[in-house]
């Protein structure tokens, strides 16, 4: 059985369909792309996952649970967190204040203090900066500081959603360095990515969405050296 299964999920903006019927499944342990062009329906697909947005119709299921009409606030309760676009920190918090946002819904002290040393080993500019305000960080901290955020909530699986946009090369290396960690922890990755080779070069498997439909889908290294996905996503 897959950690998360997708059926036909069908979303709509007004009259407008954003998602056409998309299906696709990620297995425990799994790093899973989603790659395409913007306005392909990737974002729109994790925040229907993650129950920011309510699907027309199809079926979301998380663990065996149909999670379809499930609050937000409670999806992160069962072990799904969500990386968003854009990082979102809370600029006028300190790091630590952020990170300890992360483990709003936990009541395990002692856990949640060994996930703290588990996100200061993971990013250790983090520690460094534990009392400065998020706000004054630089993008690629900031997007460390999110990705922290999302592990302190201890989860089995974890959504990112561009987590390279707008970083230095130098940082882009290191968050997917940092991906592959958390990964090989044993955290189940869907990733979202507009640089297809970098999330094509992490991933186990990948979903290509065009215009909120599933077009293709397989093994990753497969697509890496498919000659359309390379022309069209690639620029090569």
């Amino acid at each position: 059985m897959a950690m998360l299964q997708v059926t036909d999920l069908k979303v709509n903006y007004g009259v407008i369909p954003a998602l056409k019927g998309i299906s696709f499944e990620v297995g425990e342990g799994e790093v899973i792309a989603l790659i395409g062009a913007n306005g392909a329906g990737k974002t729109t697909t994790l925040h229907t996952l993650t129950g920011l947005i309510q699907a027309a119709s199809g079926k979301i299921e998380f663990e065996g649970k149909d999670i379809t009409r499930v609050p937000a606030h409670k999806i992160v309760t069962m072990g799904m967190a969500h990386v968003p676009e854009g990082r979102h920190v809370f600029p006028d918090m300190t790091v630590y204040q952020n990170l300890m946002l992360g483990a709003f819904t936990r009541r395990d002290r002692a856990e949640i203090d060994a996930n703290l040393e588990m996100v200061y080993s993971h990013f250790p500019r983090l520690k460094e900066r534990e009392k400065q305000v998020a706000g004054t960080l630089s993008g690629g901290e900031q997007q460390m500081l999110a990705m922290g955020r999302a592990l302190m909530s201890n989860p089995k699986i974890i959504l990112m959603d561009e987590p390279s946009m707008g970083l230095s090369p130098i940082y882009v290396n290191e968050i997917f360095d940092i991906i592959g960690k958390v990964s090989s922890e044993g955290v189940t990755v869907l990733l979202v990515e507009q640089n297809a080779k970098k999330a094509l070069t992490i991933a186990d498997r990948a979903y290509v969405l065009e215009t909120g439909t599933i077009s293709t889908s397989g093994r990753a290294a497969d697509l890496l050296h498919d000659d359309a996905i390379r022309k069209a996503y690639l620029g090569e």
